[in-house]
């Protein structure tokens, strides 16, 4: 792959077939009452239904992506806009409902684009200084969702949480005969480097002026490429995936228009998939962060968090959706370029920790509460069996005894031992593992980190709590694709 000086502009490029789907947050207001189901896409004797589809993933897949018998998830809309050389096919709704927001969705517009690409896909990504006062680039007029949405759902502030900085697109391009950057040098021949930069651009949205690749690192930045045959290849990226053709598209009756149709179905249930992990393991990774703003709830946040990754795991995590082998590589993809797997894992170890710590104390408050029986226990029942053996029945006697036993209570209660057994009654708050706040968060001083090492004080106690909304805060300078 060379840099983007050498290879032909995309720019003015038109391919024979071009598809483009948007994926963006938005918050149910109420169930809609469209038609149950995905977009149910046709070609020939092919329809795309939920019937069709589910047969692809395994049953936990298909229930997250298109809910179960009396529980729909996932409901769409056909439409047909067209407005400067984009039609507008239909509408879907996918419910993504968390924990914590339960009106979350996932907004899916199918569009077919009769004009150059890219620069849809610019726009959509606000490259266009001009447009980046618009709250949805790209957006607007006839394809508004607050206007196709309207009285069903809200579309959420790109500031808010669980929202891209940008919406997710998903570009499909087969070429022509003129277009041999991208075609293979015969039907068995070598994929030239061109090929993948246009790839690139299609899957970050984004021109060689607006993010010039590095001849060093251009490689790099489509090691992760799919791909699915000789004719076709995929790349997903953070804000985007894209998939693009290597020969001539032939038209109606060519193969592409089954590739097109698979990447509108199939290909983009698994991308959601993806997308609905990463927003469960955001929400973890804040639950994460505040288990210990109320100390004396700890055990119950703990189990509370337990529960949650537990739900997660059961109806969310997986890895591998299907036998077919592209949907899974979309899959592990998208989850390479989020680092979900890295993510998750250091949400479980770090649970782990929490889960150990509340065992530990709620082990020195059960010492305790038996150190105190002890301590109040021994100088009462010595003082009374020394009164039974002298058969010494007189109430001032036994006044006195009761008097001198409170009193060698209170003695034990000042020695070291005695003040040891106070402070593991009240949770260990003079142990070795303190949490005390640092700024607006609790931290951990004195827990371990996996490798087995202290973790400083003022210092997260893992990665996964410097991490929040897919962003890095070790590396805060953010890919723009």
């Amino acid at each position: 792959m060379t840099a983007g000086a050498t290879t032909p502009p995309l720019d003015d490029v038109t391919g024979a077939r071009q598809e483009l789907t948007v994926v963006l947050p938005a918050r149910l207001r109420r169930t809609p009452t469209w038609p149950e189901g995905p977009f149910p896409f046709e070609l020939g004797i092919r329809r795309t239904d939920t019937r069709t589809r589910a047969t692809y993933f395994a049953p936990a897949s298909a229930r997250a992506l298109y809910g179960a018998p009396g529980r729909p998830c996932r409901w769409h809309q056909p439409l047909d806009v067209k407005h400067e050389g984009v039609r507008l096919l239909g509408v879907e709704l996918l419910r993504a409902a968390t924990a914590r927001d339960p009106e979350h969705a996932l907004a899916v517009l199918h569009f077919t684009v009769e004009t150059p690409i890219l620069p849809v896909l610019r726009t959509l990504a606000a490259r266009d200084p001009a447009t980046a006062g618009e709250p949805l680039p790209g957006l607007t007029g006839p394809f508004d969702p607050a206007v196709l949405l309207a009285g069903v759902a809200d579309v959420q502030d790109p500031t808010a949480p669980f929202a891209l900085a940008r919406p997710y697109t998903i570009a499909f391009l087969s070429p022509t005969e003129r277009h041999t950057p991208a075609l293979r040098e015969g039907p068995e021949g070598r994929l030239p480097a061109t090929a993948d930069h246009w790839l690139w651009q299609l899957a970050s949205r984004s021109n060689p002026q607006d993010f010039p690749l590095a001849p060093e690192t251009a490689a790099d930045h489509v090691r992760d490429a799919v791909r699915i045959s000789a004719d076709w290849s995929a790349l997903v990226l953070r804000q985007g995936a894209a998939f693009l053709g290597h020969r001539p598209d032939s038209g109606d009756g060519d193969f592409y228009g089954f590739g097109a149709l698979h990447s509108r179905t199939i290909y983009l249930d698994a991308l959601l998939l993806g997308a609905l992990q990463r927003d469960h393991i955001d929400e973890l990774t804040d639950e994460l962060s505040e288990v210990f703003t109320s100390p004396r709830r700890l055990a119950g946040r703990v189990a509370g968090l337990e529960r949650s990754i537990a739900l997660f795991r059961s109806g969310y995590w997986r890895q591998h959706l299907t036998a077919h082998g592209p949907a899974n590589e979309l899959l592990l993809a998208f989850q390479n370029q989020h680092r979900l797997p890295a993510r998750f894992n250091e949400i479980l170890a770090e649970a782990a920790d929490y889960s150990r710590l509340v065992q530990t104390q709620e082990s020195q408050q059960i010492s305790g509460a038996l150190g105190v029986l002890t301590v109040l226990g021994l100088p009462l029942g010595t003082a009374l069996g020394i009164l039974q053996v002298l058969g010494d029945d007189s109430l001032p006697h036994l006044l006195v005894a009761l008097a001198l036993s409170v009193a060698a209570t209170a003695g034990v209660l000042t020695t070291r031992y005695g003040r040891l057994v106070l402070s593991s009654l009240r949770g260990g708050k003079g142990g070795s593992a303190r949490c005390g706040p640092a700024g607006s968060q609790f931290l951990c001083y004195g827990m371990r980190t996996n490798a087995g090492e202290p973790t400083p004080a003022g210092v997260p106690s893992s990665r996964a709590q410097r991490t929040t909304h897919g962003r890095d805060l070790d590396n805060p300078q953010e890919v723009p694709p």
